[in-house]
């Protein structure tokens, strides 16, 4: 009878350790998928930076479609002439003999060798505007040109020079033309312009061209003002920017280009997989853990 009273006990034992048993098969086939689980994270977080849309590559891409025709109105700033600026100016006429004579020199002894004055070597000859917005021209004497526009210096220059010279021509441009393009652009750095405008197209062109993570919604322009700084923000998708007043840059003008999120989310990358990685180890450690010692 006690034996038999013992089976009795022994039958719900064994249909509890039956339904153990497969409870621990099932988490060992758990653990098995867990340790794919890494591996398919990475996958997914290496590919999502990747998936960019052609729309957010484009410049101006609100523009009326193929043979649409649409007109923007442009204001070019007037730059007004500043101290430490450096202007190009000649003071030529044609001489009895025909020949054409810049009364400046426009070809200087300089320790021995001829150096011809062009303007990307008219800083060594170019006319400093000082504190005071004076420039000293020889023979004609010092002229207040600071606050002026470049045509009114012209002007200002050509009345001083007709008092001294017969006949003249006076030319005057701005050699000090710097800019700045910083961000992310794949050749930084500031340069200098030898046209009379520069548009913010065109600088960000002069610096490479926008890099893989250009944010091209969000570039920043500060341009010095008198009293302080101004900035403006431009979004070069959106064609409303050839109607801005930083669509044209002036002298002394930064453009930054800002990084697109992603950048952030992938320079955090190698730390985030590191993170995941050492999660799932832990967990698939720990059931592995509670399988053995589960038997």
């Amino acid at each position: 009878m006690r034996l038999l009273h013992l089976t009795s006990h022994l039958s719900p034992l064994n249909s509890h350790l039956s339904y153990l048993n497969s409870h621990l098969s099932s988490l060992t086939s758990y653990t098995k998928n867990m340790k794919q689980i890494p591996l398919i994270l990475a996958a997914v977080l290496l590919l999502a930076p990747g998936c960019t849309s052609q729309k957010k590559l484009a410049y101006l891409n609100n523009l009326p479609p193929v043979n649409g025709e649409e007109t923007f109105t442009m204001e070019i700033p007037d730059y007004k002439i500043q101290p430490r600026d450096i202007l190009y100016i000649t003071i030529k006429a044609m001489m009895p003999d025909g020949t054409i004579n810049d009364f400046l020199v426009s070809i200087r002894n300089y320790g021995g060798t001829y150096v011809s004055q062009g303007e990307s070597g008219g800083y060594i000859y170019g006319y400093d505007v000082n504190s005071e917005g004076n420039i000293v021209l020889p023979v004609v004497g010092p002229i207040k040109v600071g606050g002026l526009k470049l045509e009114e210096a012209r002007k200002l220059l050509q009345e001083s020079a007709d008092k001294v010279f017969n006949n003249t021509t006076v030319e005057c441009k701005l050699l000090s033309f710097k800019f700045t393009v910083i961000g992310e652009v794949r050749a930084p750095g500031t340069y200098v312009n030898y046209n009379n405008y520069l548009t913010v197209l065109e600088a960000i062109g002069r610096a490479g061209g926008l890099g893989d993570y250009g944010n091209r919604n969000s570039v920043l322009v500060i341009r010095p003002v008198d009293r302080g700084t101004k900035t403006f923000r431009l979004n070069l998708q959106d064609k409303n920017i050839l109607s801005s007043q930083a669509y044209f840059l002036l002298p002394n003008d930064v453009v930054i280009v800002e990084p697109l999120k992603q950048k952030i989310f992938n320079m955090n990358l190698p730390t985030i997989s590191f993170i995941l990685t050492a999660l799932t180890s832990t967990v698939t450690t720990t059931l592995l853990l509670i399988n053995y010692f589960g038997k």
